[in-house]
This record gives structure tokens, sequence and C-alpha cells, in this order.
């Protein structure tokens, strides 16, 4: 027999919001049926719209607000538009982080089965805004001018903005500069539809230990009209900058950067400071965008690993070599890992330009080239981690329990992928110390934690 679903679409009801999804969107449930609603708090009480209903779950819209959550924040609609990118900017920070906390207490127990694990109170920070160190906005044209912004969610509407409460300072007045300039050069915005126009995206980055800028302009043809006056414009009006790229993307696509790159002025890279490593960032490194918070979590990861100057360190999943370099301020000897090609060699320069010698970096998948040095006779005493979302890969996480190092420290961007692992881990003969959450990106539903293991 068919099961009835509890609402349809175009149903008006009253619920109680009970969680939050990683999205941020607010979480109520009919007799164990979920419906999913932006900008809904726990412990909210509302009348909502369904917008969507399907066998296992249901959307639905905010209508009316029947009893608000202490941790609410009233945002006018004048101002909702600087908030491009922010799932939870309508919480207080208190709250935002009481939430990053409980998600992750909840979710290794529910998932890893490991409730009896300490973890540590969050480490928030002391300001909770501009602190985006990279920003890539999409272009489009209103009233025959240039505005960038955020996409309206779950479609390709452009809601511009002059200012994010997330992008540090310098980054919001580079995009509103760049805009104004192609502005007054007449450039055209990309036109996605019938694929005509000219800028695509505008890419920034910057160095907030050096102080040095970066501009990319992503054009849909390597012509740019004016490319000259445009550079001497942004070089006169913006101080900070060090490098002018053009990233030409000539695809039908959503994909932001294309395969040709051209350096219009300056530098082919910034430059960038974690506490003493410096790291050269170009348009399509990966570099972590909270320089604060990242410092923190690095150096919880150092603390976990603890390290006498004798251990050999193994670093999976290594990227430009943050971490790694990191580790070899107290190693005897560093080994990295990292399928990109192009940041392995980013790896090997930030080794060569902070004079650290006891780093190697290799390109390939960590399950596939750790084995090959286990055979070379190179066993980890400390093996660190930092995969993607979707967590580590089975078979590393099978090399791992084969290998026995002594100590795992594992630096996760998802709660869930996290607690599977760590019962994988477990269940292999390592034991979960402490889990130490940190909240690397505030407004957002996000969080980091870093996870001590050691062998049994």
């Amino acid at each position: 027999m068919k099961q009835e679903m509890p609402v349809k679409v175009n149903d008006y009801i009253d619920i109680e919001f009970v969680d939050l999804t990683h999205q941020g969107q607010g979480v109520a449930k009919l007799d164990g049926y979920p419906i999913f609603v932006p900008n809904g708090l726990p412990g909210e009480k509302a009348r909502i719209k369904v917008v969507k209903a399907k066998k296992n779950y249901a959307h639905g819209e905010l209508i009316e607000l029947k009893e608000r959550s202490p941790y609410r924040v009233d945002i006018s609609k004048e101002e909702e538009h600087k908030y491009g990118g922010c799932q939870i900017h309508h919480m207080t920070y208190e709250g935002q982080l009481k939430f990053k906390q409980n998600h992750v207490e909840q979710v290794l127990a529910r998932i890893g089965g490991l409730e009896n694990v300490t973890v540590h109170p969050i480490i928030g920070m002391d300001n909770p805004w501009h602190y985006r160190n990279k920003a890539q906005e999409p272009v489009g044209e209103k009233d025959g001018k240039l505005i960038s912004g955020f996409f309206k969610p779950r479609s390709h509407e452009i809601i511009p903005t002059d200012e994010s409460v997330i992008h540090m300072e310098e980054v919001n007045e580079a995009i509103q500069v760049v805009k104004e300039v192609c502005n007054e050069f007449n450039i055209s915005a990309y036109d996605e539809n019938h694929h005509t126009g000219m800028l695509r995206n505008i890419m920034v980055r910057y160095g907030k230990q050096t102080g040095e800028l970066m501009v990319v302009l992503i054009t849909r043809t390597e012509k740019l009209p004016n490319k000259e006056k445009i550079v001497n414009q942004l070089v006169a009006r913006l101080p900070k900058v060090k490098s002018i790229i053009q990233n030409i993307n000539s695809e039908r696509t959503n994909v932001i950067l294309g395969k040709k790159t051209k350096l219009l002025w300056g530098e082919d890279v910034i430059y960038d400071k974690i506490g003493n490593v410096m790291f050269r960032i170009s348009p399509l490194s990966f570099y972590q965008v909270n320089p604060v918070q990242t410092k923190v979590l690095y150096d919880k990861a150092l603390e976990y690993a603890d390290l006498s100057g004798e251990e050999t360190v193994i670093d999976a999943y290594c990227g430009i070599g943050t971490i790694s370099l990191f580790l070899a301020q107290k190693a005897k000897k560093v080994y990295g890992v990292e399928v990109v090609p192009a940041a392995i060699e980013d790896a090997k320069l930030n080794a060569q330009i902070n004079d650290i010698t006891n780093a190697e970096f290799e390109v390939g998948e960590a399950e596939t080239v750790i084995p090959i040095w286990a055979e070379k006779g190179i066993h980890a005493d400390v093996l660190v981690v930092d995969p993607p979302r979707k967590g580590c890969d089975e078979s590393l996480l099978k090399t791992i329990i084969k290998m026995k190092p002594k100590k795992v420290v594992y630096v996760s961007c998802n709660p869930s992928t996290l607690a599977r692992d760590l019962r994988i881990l477990e269940d292999g003969g390592y034991k979960t110390i402490e889990v130490q959450p940190v909240d690397m990106f505030p407004q957002t539903a996000h969080v980091e934690s870093c996870a001590l293991l050691i062998k049994k």
C-alpha cells in the first residue's frame, strides 16, 4: 500500500524547528518526516508554506515566526545583499558556536559511536566578520553598468553587492575598483544565455601578513579592449596590488577558471605567511581563506603531533604543503603526498623559499604512494590527514591501519565523514583521544575539527 505523505505542495502548516542542516536550513519534523526551511532556527515555532514535497522529505518557506529563538538576529531587507554566502548570519555568534559544538558532538556519537571522546569547546573568532582573504564574484549588468555579487539560491540571478560582510576590507575595495575601472572603459559583462560579453568573474586574493593583493580578471575571450589603460588605472587606484592576471575561460561552463592564464602586470604570485612559514599563492593555489583560524587549527595539529625532532611524519592530502611545512619545523623528516601535480610544485617551491630541507613531496594518491614508501623503509611515527569534504579514501584508512603509525592527526572540514573515518580507525586498532572544533567559517554552517588518535 502506498504510504501517504504527511504534507503536500502549497499546504500551510505550523511547525517547530528542532535542528539545523549542515547548510544552515531549519529542520522540522512531522511524525519523523523532515521538512527543511531556510532561515529557521532550533527552538522556533513558525507557520510555513510547503514548496516541495517528496516521499522522504519536504522543503518549506518561512511565512511567519510565532516564537523566536533567543539567538535570532534581525537583518533589514536593505542589508540582506551584504550577506552572500552566509547561511546562518541570522543567528548570533554565540548561537552559531553552540550549534557547531553540538553538531560535532552529536555526529561523532551518532555516526561514529564515539560518545565518550572528549570534544573540547570550539575555538571561535574575536571578530567573526571580514575574515576571507579570497573572493570570486560573478559579473552581470544592470542599467548599463557592471554589477557583481553572489547567485540567488538555486538560480543564476546575481544579487549585487558592493560590500560582503565576510570578505576582508581590502578584497571588497579591490572588487569595487575593478568594476569602476571596467565601467569607465565600457567592458561588457558575460551573458551566459547567449555566450557573449567579456568579463565573467572577478577574483581577488589578499595576503593578510604581507599586504599583497592579486586581481584576476576572468574573461570569455583573450581580447580585452583597453587592456593597458585598465591595468594602469588598477595600479594607480590599488596601492597594495602586486599581481594583475587575466584568465581566459571561453567554455560554456559553470567552472570559474579557464585553462589559460596571462600575466598583465607585476608578479605571477603573491605571498602570505601562516606563523613563521611563507607561502606563494597563484590564482589556482588552494590556500585556506581564513588565515587567523588556519593558524589556530595548524597549531592544534602541531600540538597533537607532539614532535620531539626525532619523528618521521607523513602528510596525506598535503596540498601546497601548508601543514607539512608547519610540521617540518619540529620533525626529523616530513613526506607529503597529493594527487594534484600543480599543488606539489607549489609545495616544493614553498619548502625552498622557507629554507626547509627536511620535507619531500610526491604526486599521487596517498593510498598508492604510502605503501611504496613503506617498501623503501619509510614508516611514519605520526601520520596526518587533511582530506576534502568526502573524507579519507577507504583504501587509505586500510593503509594507515596496516602501517600502524603511533599517532594519527586528522584535520577535518566535515564532521560526518570525520565520524565515519574515526570509527573505521577505531575498529582497526586506534583510540580517539580528543577532538578540537575550530570555527574557520563564521556566518556559515561549516565547522573544522582536529582529532588525535593513538595506536592501542
